[in-house]
């Protein structure tokens, strides 16, 4: 599992455990790799424990499709709610100018009787 891991003091590599392989990676904050390293040995465990195959690389194929359909619909569900916001924020937009306007008329009305 991906929680054996290990820092290497004076560089920026760590050791993790992915499917029970050891990688040596770079990187700049060691937490944030031994997490991504988590979530890959994961999901291979998961893709392995649905299907026949014992071979890793397929399995490892496997979860990087897994994660790639994952990572498409995030992608897809922001573009959604990006859309949505632009939305919304016109409309703020479009309600402010028409307060603004009878603000003005109301003002206007006032000083007129006043």
């Amino acid at each position: 599992m991906a929680d054996h891991s290990s820092t290497h003091p004076g560089d920026d590599s760590v050791t993790v455990d992915i499917y029970d392989q050891a990688y040596r990676l770079r990187g700049q904050d060691s937490d944030y790799i031994h997490h991504l390293a988590e979530v890959v040995d994961a999901k291979m465990r998961l893709v392995a424990s649905q299907g026949k195959t014992v071979d890793s690389l397929r399995v490892a194929v496997l979860a990087a499709l897994n994660i790639a359909d994952e990572l498409a619909r995030t992608e897809e569900k922001l573009r959604e709610l990006n859309g949505s916001l632009t939305a919304t924020e016109s409309d703020i937009r479009n309600r402010a100018h028409s307060l603004n306007g009878l603000l003005d008329s109301l003002l206007t009305e006032e000083r007129r009787i006043g």
